[in-house]
């Protein structure tokens, strides 16, 4: 069992940055595969990045290739999302998840945070 909490969203102007953190408590968190996702107005949940329990294996959705971060302590139980130059179009609901596989798809996310907002101003 695995609960996660997201905290870090807010506001921000275009071209900003913010750092998402999302606490996870549960003693497998560190063999776990954990992931970001969003969620705009009216759109699907969408995949962000992702980072394998070992943290060594990164992978990231085209649209924030270069701009996004993920990493985790898992001595601490924290995942963390970098995020610079933000964009309008980056404004979302941002949810932290946990899943046994290493994917991509958020239907093998076993675990799900309440999410946090950010919004980007143009």
């Amino acid at each position: 069992q695995v609960q996660l909490v997201e905290s870090g969203g807010g506001l921000v102007q275009a071209g900003g940055s913010l750092r998402l953190s999302c606490a996870a408590s549960g003693r497998t968190f560190s063999s776990h595969t954990m992931g970001w996702f969003r969620q705009g107005p009216g759109k699907e949940r969408e995949f962000v990045a992702a980072i394998r329990w070992s943290g060594g294996s990164t992978s990231y959705a085209d649209p924030v290739k270069g701009r996004f971060t993920i990493s985790r302590d898992n001595a601490k139980n924290m995942v963390y999302l970098q995020m610079n130059s933000l964009k309008p179009e980056d404004t979302a609901v941002y949810y932290c998840g946990a899943s046994r596989v290493s994917t991509s798809s958020s239907r093998w996310y076993d675990y799900w945070g309440q999410g946090t907002q950010v919004t980007v101003s143009s």
